[in-house]
């Protein structure tokens, strides 16, 4: 009888004149198009179309909040407001497509789009090799045209997932994407829809996942005109940003409702594979059945009726292993999550940063720690927090978390935006890479960090309002005025920071450049290749740390299969004993070879099980593998 309920009403909600399916322009096809908004707070709402001829139509309520019309003659590229009680006009909440900026009309899209990856299913995340991109800077066009003939370059160096920072449209022309006031139109500027589609189908066309940012813990200060619709926003949370989202008070079933169908529709108009949650540590929601945990299960759902795998990934510094827990467990039902603290014990290890966040990390103590619990806060007392933090991650498993050496947040949250190769030498630059590559973790890269690239990546944006663009210019002043000194701070609202910002993707191909891009090929490939390395199983990793000497050795085992990376983090050379487990060691990887543009190493080719004594480079990561007859050094 549920059953029968269920699909009378679907009937009903898809019949000609009733309540359409799905948020914002719908367009069906020959110029008939549906129209539905939620407008809690306005008794009277209208459709007013300004071009092609301007047309004033009432929209039909229930009394639900929501209001909804059909249209016969409004084909793609019909632009539109919504005219709330008779007065204030407003783009469409659920807008596809802004072809004026955030403040001009909506504009009717058809999402009709041609694909030729019928057969792609996705990827597991086992399998995910990730790297992150900023369509804006990742080229000279700024599009996503213009990172489709990277692809190949991309895919050659181990990559299996391109990560793409957020392209919800925002104010202007370039913008980090965490400004994005419309979270169901991609960005104009970087090609729209069907230039997504486009980068979409050629990713998945060469064997590449794609994973997007969306940011559903807050909207831009500029564009932003959902308060004027209806309860989208609480004055019971705040976040660093902006005013929090509404997802647990009165009113919230219709937020939640928004912000869920937009995952839908660049899961599967757009068939991304993999949703990543920014900052969900930032989304305050105390009801009991979590806006993520909802939201987890959309896209899942999705995923099992399109026959693809659907992965969703949260940016989170809870350290709350529920995160990732299924929701029969009492958890969110996430696949994986970041893991911020393997990132600042790396960082620490390599630079001896210890102010800000930093001063919570131990360093190489930690990252021996993040190796064997993900978490290296699982409930002790953490001085940056002034409280006790975290929770143990026990019982997942080392695909549930991405670890990075550098990121944007990492980069570009730091005065001038320099990148981990502007802070560290080209042997330590290696040494992190082997760090992250070799781990039983999800690793993730930053556009250009396998290179070196030596733009920084700084703080950008392009707003309109002068009084909001020197507020954000202050504020970022404000924020670094200890760590930037007296030094001059670019300005966020300047081009000039965003150009500079920019790839200079030739580099690649010269000197120490391609020596290093060559190194990251290699790790990448031997993390393929061999078994103990691409089994992401922490119930078989283990440590050896040798703290005053800066050295950490690794274990990984997958069945008969065993490698051990050591790791030097000491300045100069270093003399490591250890025990061995039986067998023949062959050396694979030596981060020091001259093939590397390294010094040289004096770590031996073979080693033998039982008690072993060999030195070490300073800075170096060395890898061998057991049972790898024939393997040769370096290649």
């Amino acid at each position: 009888m549920r059953k029968k309920a269920a699909e009378e009403h679907s009937k009903e909600r898809n019949s000609p004149g009733g309540l359409p399916s799905g948020l914002g322009a719908r367009y069906l096809g020959q110029g008939r198009c549906e129209f539905l908004v939620w407008a809690p707070s306005s008794g009277r709402v209208e459709l007013r179309i300004t071009a092609p001829r301007a047309k004033l139509r009432p929209l039909t309520t229930d009394g639900s909040g929501y209001h909804w019309t059909a249209l016969e003659d409004a084909r793609p590229g019909t632009e539109y407001f919504y005219r709330l009680d008779g007065g204030l006009e407003r783009p469409d909440p659920a807008s596809r497509a802004q072809p004026r900026g955030v403040h001009g009309p909506s504009a009717v899209a058809d999402p009709a789009y041609k694909w030729k990856d019928g057969n792609w299913k996705g990827l597991p995340l086992e399998r995910f090799v990730v790297y992150e991109l900023h369509a804006g800077t990742f080229s000279a066009e700024g599009t996503f045209a213009g990172v489709i003939p990277r692809l190949d370059a991309l895919k050659d160096l181990g990559v299996t997932a391109v990560a793409l920072m957020p392209v919800a449209q925002f104010p202007g022309a370039r913008n980090w994407g965490y400004d994005g006031v419309y979270p169901y139109a991609a960005q104009g500027s970087y090609g729209g829809a069907r230039g997504l589609k486009r980068l979409v189908q050629a990713c998945h066309l060469r064997g590449l996942a794609v994973m997007l940012d969306v940011v559903y813990n807050h909207l831009g200060p500029e564009g932003n005109y959902l308060r004027d619709f209806g309860p989208y926003f609480t004055s019971d949370y705040k976040t660093p940003w902006g005013q929090a989202l509404n997802f647990d008070g009165a009113g919230s079933d219709g937020v939640r409702r928004f912000f869920i169908e937009s995952a839908v529709r660049w899961l599967d108009e757009f068939h991304i594979d993999a949703l990543r949650l920014d900052a969900v540590h930032a989304i305050r929601d105390f009801s009991a059945v979590p806006f993520v945990e909802e939201l987890a299960a959309a896209a899942h759902a999705l995923g099992r009726a399109r026959g693809r795998r659907i992965q969703v990934i949260a940016e989170s510094s809870l350290n709350d292993p529920r995160v990732i827990r299924p929701p029969a467990a009492g958890g969110w039902g996430c696949d994986a999550q970041y893991c911020k603290d393997f990132h600042h014990s790396l960082h620490v290890a390599l630079t001896g940063e210890r102010a800000g966040k930093y001063r919570d990390y131990a360093g190489l103590r930690d990252l021996a720690r993040a190796y064997l619990g993900a978490f290296v806060y699982t409930g002790q007392y953490s001085a940056c927090r002034g409280r006790r933090h975290g929770r143990s991650a026990d019982g997942s498993t080392g695909a549930q978390f991405l670890v990075f050496a550098q990121d944007h947040d990492e980069a570009g949250n730091r005065p001038g935006g320099e990148r981990l190769a502007a802070l560290a030498d080209p042997e330590a630059l290696k040494l992190a890479a082997g760090a992250v590559a070799l781990s039983p973790f999800v690793p993730l890269l930053f556009m250009g960090e396998e290179y070196g690239e030596e733009a920084p990546f700084l703080y950008f944006t392009d707003h309109s309002d002068k009084e909001l663009a020197e507020a954000v210019r202050l504020g970022r002043r404000k924020a670094f005025v200890a760590a930037a000194g007296s030094g001059k701070l670019p300005d966020p609202n300047k081009e000039a920071a965003f150009l500079r910002s920019r790839l200079d993707w030739d580099l690649r191909l010269k000197g120490k450049h391609a020596v290093l891009r060559s190194f990251y090929r290699r790790l990448y490939a031997l993390r393929r290749e061999q078994p103990a390395l691409a089994a992401l199983d922490r119930e078989n990793t283990g440590v050896d740390l040798r703290e005053e000497a800066g050295i950490l050795t690794v274990f990984r085992r997958a069945g008969a299969e065993e490698a051990f990376f050591v790791l030097n983090f000491a300045k100069k050379p270093g003399r490591l004993k250890l025990e061995l487990p039986g067998g023949s060691w062959t050396k694979l990887l030596d981060s020091a070879a001259p093939q590397w543009g390294g010094p040289g190493s004096p770590a031996p080719e073979r080693l033998a099980g039982g008690p072993a004594e060999f030195s070490l480079p300073p800075r170096c990561v060395v890898l061998y593998g057991k049972g790898t007859d024939g393997a040769v050094s370096g290649i």
